[in-house]
């Protein structure tokens, strides 16, 4: 298992884009219908007044939903590790009210952003670490904060995703039981839930 680390990861990795972002995996032949969705998702909830951030983890799918976006006249900003000018964007999204997406990595926009502009998120894909995608979402949630956020994530039925979303639940569950007060949730956990936990 140790040996084979980076192959498994290479491998799951991969599952993941053509699970969110075939595209990239088929060269453009096949197109993903999850960007679709989040295309209609998107316009009801623009034309509703709402403003929305979208994270993505791979620099392509970032690129593809802009793409989608300048097709349908969208004004929107996005933003990778690259990007040096932030705190414009930041403004723009914030300030602008013909500016209506930010679309952006997820470890970029896990950190110190202030986008209460918005009150609708979507995670394009989901994140091994619930904690990052916890993260990226609070960005809505700061101070100055007047309307209800609403967050999405998005998953592609019957793939990789699918199984890391029960394997991130199985997870939470097995930490609520460990760390719960209640002493039957202790006893409640199995030979194999021990195994999980420290293996």
């Amino acid at each position: 298992m140790k040996q084979s680390q980076f192959f498994i990861f290479q491998a799951l990795n991969e599952l993941r884009q053509i699970a969110s972002i075939p595209e990239n995996m088929s060269e453009g032949k096949i197109e993903s219908p999850k960007r679709e969705l989040l295309q209609e998702q998107l316009m009801d909830s623009i034309a509703n007044g709402h403003k929305a951030l979208i994270f993505a983890n791979y620099l392509n799918a970032v690129e593809l939903i802009g793409q989608s976006l300048d097709k349908e006249g969208i004004d929107f900003v996005s933003m990778t590790g690259a990007t040096r000018n932030r705190q414009q964007l930041v403004d723009k999204f914030q300030n602008d009210p013909n500016c209506k997406a930010f679309v952006m990595t997820l470890k970029t926009g896990g950190t110190g952003l202030n986008l209460t502009a918005a009150d609708t998120i979507f995670i394009f894909d989901p994140w091994w670490n619930v904690a990052a995608e916890n993260q990226a979402i609070d960005r809505a949630h700061r101070m100055g904060q007047e309307n209800k956020v609403l967050a999405y994530k998005l998953i592609t039925q019957d793939t990789i995703e699918e199984k890391i979303l029960k394997l991130q639940q199985v997870k939470k569950e097995l930490f609520d039981n460990v760390i719960g007060t209640d002493n039957s949730s202790v006893k409640a956990l199995s030979e194999d839930d021990i195994d999980y936990i420290l293996g």
